[in-house]
């Protein structure tokens, strides 16, 4: 018997000898995945999981003894969801995961059509370059790739340079549009002066009346770290912040004042010292990346316990609440997301969890693999 919350058939013989009939026809019946479709709220796949970043970085040291960039296009750790493992992606909509290129190495041009960010985690002065536009990167560092751009990284320092690298593909490939295109030689011919974009547009408020942007992205390739600290701890002085993120402020598009790329949004926020927000759930899948700091977040009951540089996905409609673990220093946590795809659909929906004075019980603490 299929169960529904708008009613249920029992079987009987005919009706199985009818729904083998439907199957030769490769038809079926509309109230056999009524259950599955149509659930009262999203069932994601998707489970609430962290990666322990210490445990990842010696696995990108044993690539990088291992594999060429020129060998593998990019020297990439993937990282896997459980509950989506023939995806082998962090959340339905979103890839989540962490590249290194050594020195003198070059990770060779490319597009598609996905959109990618980058968020630095270690290493300082290796490039990305983006349509003719090289941007050096240092830790904090947001740098964008978006939809059908070439890019291609390479590494002049002395030192390893690692970051995490956030991508659309699973949506893109749910919905069959994937293309890619590798470039005719390594790199890229550059064009513009390094950090072009951070010049004109990275003025806080401020751009060039003759540039006449028409892309639906940004036009910053690097959301530099220094001013984005300095501004989220400007803020946390005198401001109250939201009862669910502490203070929280969104990468934007300086054109628009909408997020960075049509699919793909990023905030970062700040926890301070001893605060524990509210809990709330909305329809956007979030990948974290802690930056400062140590704390946990709560999901569903469920304590997840992060460091710096530890990274973990919370999947739509999941309930969650963060906490910093220091009474005397601030914490920082990085994410993105797939709210611009969510609520250009009219898909997206958000509350607070009511009960308890918006707090939940924590039934147990999540273990790294």
């Amino acid at each position: 018997m299929q169960e529904h919350p708008h009613g249920h058939v029992e079987n009987t013989a005919e009706l199985e000898a009818f729904y083998r009939d439907l199957d030769s026809m490769s038809t079926t019946a509309l109230w056999l995945l009524l259950a599955d479709q149509m659930p009262e709220t999203p069932k994601p796949k998707a489970v609430p999981f962290l990666w322990k970043y210490s445990r990842i970085r010696p696995q990108l040291f044993r690539a990088g003894e291992l594999v060429r960039p020129e060998q593998a296009n990019r020297r990439v750790i993937v990282l896997v969801n459980p509950g989506l493992k023939e995806q082998a992606s962090a959340t339905r909509n979103l890839n989540a995961n962490v590249q290194m290129v050594l020195p003198g190495e070059i990770a060779p041009a490319h597009r598609h059509v996905a959109s990618a960010l980058r968020f630095i985690i270690e290493g300082g002065g290796a490039y990305t370059a983006v349509d003719g536009e090289k941007t050096l990167m240092y830790p904090g560092d947001l740098v964008m790739t978006p939809n059908w751009s070439w890019h291609d990284h390479g590494n002049e320092t002395d030192g390893p340079m690692i970051w995490q690298d956030g991508l659309d593909m699973p949506m893109v490939n749910a919905l069959d549009a994937p293309f890619f295109e590798a470039y005719t030689g390594m790199q890229q011919g550059y064009t513009r002066p390094v950090d072009a974009s951070a010049r004109e547009y990275g003025r806080g408020g401020l751009k060039p009346t003759w540039e006449k942007w028409d892309k639906p992205y940004s036009p910053m390739l690097n959301y530099s770290w220094d001013q984005t600290r300095e501004t989220l701890h400007r803020l946390a002085k005198d401001s109250p912040g939201t009862p669910h993120d502490g203070v929280s402020l969104e990468y934007v598009n300086p054109q628009t004042g909408g997020p960075i790329m049509p699919t793909i949004g990023a905030n970062i926020q700040l926890l301070r010292p001893g605060e524990h927000t509210q809990a709330h759930r909305h329809t956007m899948d979030v990948v974290y990346q802690a930056v400062e700091g140590s704390g946990c977040t709560i999901v569903n009951g469920i304590r997840f316990n992060w460091e710096k540089n530890d990274i973990f996905v919370i999947p739509k409609w999941c309930l969650h609440e963060h906490a910093n673990a220091s009474k005397t220093a601030d914490a920082c946590l990085f994410s993105y997301n797939d709210a611009p795809a969510m609520r250009a659909l009219a898909l997206y929906r958000e509350e607070g969890l009511v009960d308890n004075d918006g707090y939940q019980e924590v039934n147990s603490v999540f273990q790294p693999l």
